[in-house]
């Protein structure tokens, strides 16, 4: 078996015959299920993409808005509550919140399934795990931005020629306060693409994160090498596609 799998190589020898195959798509075979890894992650990834953009935009509209809100009503109700909110959201592990939601949807209600992504019904719960997971970071970060750029010289010369509220809001601060808005969203999309693995393994979804558990559990280390490799590389190029946006949503960062 040894000899079979190389492990009687040089460990140099050995990961330069794994880097190699990997760069030709050659990711090794699993283990466990004696399926090529790559098939493994080709079967997979497209659960996790789900999830990941699914959680990432719930997240993202439900975070701008209570940022917006936030920053709009500074230290008054709204801003307390929205904050109150957000460190609810950012303190309750992933987990946890996925437990109370199948337990009151899926057991008290009954109105939703609780195992399996078979269809848009069976990714509500998932998605909105990640997504409610993620609301805390993205408000906190909207409401920060947004603070700097309504103090700025623009928005005062804004209100005094008589702009309406809604306007300056919308087309010139939050149009200004987009680029750590975008950060913030950048980081949690690639996380998420990088495998939410305690919910996929609660909802039994076959995806990435679920099946690097599984390949850790049962000692698949040619599993376990190409997945952390896949996901490190999703999230460089989430990473890399956010700065490239950032050009596309405030010129001055390309002019700069």
């Amino acid at each position: 078996m040894r000899e079979m799998y190389g492990l009687n190589d040089p460990l140099i020898v050995q990961y330069l015959r794994w880097i190699t195959g990997f760069i030709r798509g050659d990711m090794g075979t699993s283990l466990i299920t004696h399926k090529t890894v790559l098939e493994e992650l080709t079967n997979r990834y497209q659960y996790t993409l789900v999830l990941a953009v699914g959680g990432t935009v719930v997240g993202s509209i439900i975070g701008v808005i209570c940022g917006i809100i936030a920053a709009t009503f500074h230290n008054k109700a709204g801003d307390n509550i929205v904050m109150v909110i957000s460190m609810v959201a950012v303190s309750v592990p992933s987990f946890f919140l996925a437990m109370l939601l199948m337990l009151y949807f899926c057991l008290h209600l009954g109105v939703l399934p609780s195992l399996g992504l078979r269809s848009w019904r069976h990714a509500i719960l998932p998605i909105a795990t990640l997504g409610l997971g993620a609301v805390g970071m993205i408000a906190r970060t909207t409401r920060s931005s947004m603070l700097d750029v309504i103090n700025q010289d623009y928005i005062r010369t804004a209100r005094a020629y008589g702009t309406s509220k809604f306007k300056i809001i919308t087309r010139y601060a939050l149009k200004n306060a987009l680029i750590p808005v975008l950060t913030a969203i950048g980081l949690r999309f690639g996380s998420l693409l990088a495998g939410a693995a305690l919910v996929e393994t609660i909802f039994t979804i076959n995806g990435i994160g679920s099946f690097l558990v599984s390949s850790v559990n049962g000692r698949d280390y040619p599993a376990i090498q190409s997945t952390v490799l896949v996901l490190a590389a999703s999230f460089v190029i989430v990473n890399t596609a956010v700065d490239i946006i950032y050009g596309l949503v405030d010129p001055r960062v390309k002019y700069d």
